[in-house]
Parts: C-alpha cells; structure tokens; sequence
C-alpha cells in the first residue's frame, strides 16, 4: 500500500478547517483500497480555534504539529516533512487549509505521482481553473508565474501552485535547512531543487477556489519576497552559465 502524508500549514482558518478535513476524510475513504493517507496539520499558534476544531473533530489518521508563533509558510512545510520523514511515507502532499484546493482532486494529482516525479496542480493550463478570484489577483499570479518561468528558464506554468504531491527521494535529496524562503516563493524555491536534481516536474490540471471565509495570508511582503529571491536566482543562474 502506498503511504501518504497531507501537510496542512494553517494559522486562524477555523472558518474553513472542518469542511477542508471532513472532505479529505472522505477522500481517504474513498480511496483506501489505492492509497494509505494520513493527514497532519501544522497549525503556526493559530489565536482563533483552529486546534479546538481539529482536536473534537476526532477523525481517524489525523494529527496536528502545533508550534508557538507563525513563522511562515515555508519553515511550517518544512516542519511538517521534517516530522513526516520520521516514518515511512512514500509522498507529501501539500494543500492550503483555506478550500482553494479541492480535496476530491487529490487522486488526480496522487495518480501522476512517481519516485522520480514532482507534480505539481498547476491553475494555468488547459483544463485548470480559478474560481471567484478578482481580476487585479490573478493578473498578479500570472504575471509573477510567468516570470519566474522566463527568468529561470522553467517551462512550467505555475511554480507558485501550493497544491503538490512530492516523493520522498525529492526531500532526501535536499538539505531542507538550507530552504531560504518563507512565504509563496517557497513553492518556486522547491521547484528549483527539484529541476536541478533530475526530478520530473508534472503538471496536472486543478480548479482553484478563492476563500469564502477568513483572511488571505497573501500581503506585498509576501509578493515582495518572492519577487526580490527570483531575481537574485536568475542573476546567480546567468553568472553560473558564464
């Protein structure tokens, strides 16, 4: 049976939380003769109650890793294959805890899945959506995927994407300590090792859901940071080929 672990970042998503899990649940049901899931939140000391939630929704296979203070959305992933790396698990699935990404397409993704593949849901392609997203937000997300493609000389359409499935020999083939982001360019960042290592980088179609409820953690540091680490990538690319 292959194992799988979903990591889950979440920081105040008590709004969406239950839904998201109810949903996964099913999914796992769904799909136990195929795959052995797990879920694990990483919950960055959410003051709301996302972990009241979680903690009385007693659902089977579910665990959550609480840490004291929000540190960003890279250090929680890490965090989260950290402590999945202790066991046996054949793939990590990340997902945002706020329904952008639709658990009933997780077994698409887990389908193109390999030891030598890391797939990526991908908004910008033919069959791929985004739902209730305000013009200004997705000009930004195609113009910033856009240019992270051409400056590092990726072909693939949405190296910003969030919802992924990546083996295990992707993560042992890194030093995680040595991830430099923390926000939206931690996803172009793991990319980026995952191109330089010999991985095949699988697009699979998904349908993108904006929140209805909550806040989203996106902000112009957030945007920023992105931005400013694919730059100076692209520089050093450009020097290395030289």
């Amino acid at each position: 049976m292959i194992k799988i672990i979903v990591l889950i970042p979440t920081y105040n998503e008590e709004e969406s939380i239950g839904n998201l899990l109810n949903r996964l649940n099913a999914v796992r049901l769904e799909e136990a003769n195929n795959y052995d899931i797990d879920i694990l939140v990483i919950d960055d000391g959410s003051p709301d109650k996302t972990v009241e939630i979680i903690n009385n929704m007693d659902l089977p296979k579910l665990s959550i890793l609480q840490r004291n203070s929000k540190k960003g959305l890279g250090p929680a992933y890490i965090a989260g294959f950290s402590e999945g790396l202790k066991s046996n698990y054949q793939y990590f699935v990340e997902m945002d805890a706020d329904l952008s990404h639709q658990p009933e397409q997780l077994p698409e993704l887990l389908n193109s899945a390999g030891t030598n593949k890391f797939v990526i849901g991908t908004r910008w392609m033919p069959g791929g959506s985004v739902v209730n997203w305000p013009k200004k937000r997705e000009l930004i997300s195609r113009l910033g995927t856009k240019y992270a493609s051409l400056a590092l000389n990726l072909p693939f359409r949405d190296l910003t994407s969030g919802y992924r499935v990546i083996p295990r020999e992707f993560l042992e083939s890194i030093d995680l300590s040595k991830i430099e982001t923390r926000g939206y360019g931690f996803q172009v960042e793991m990319a980026i090792a995952a191109h330089r290592n010999g991985f095949i980088i699988t697009e699979v179609p998904i349908k993108f859901v904006e929140r209805e409820n909550g806040h989203s953690k996106m902000s112009l540091a957030i945007v920023w940071e992105a931005w400013a680490m694919v730059t100076l990538w692209a520089i050093q690319r450009l020097f290395k080929r030289r």
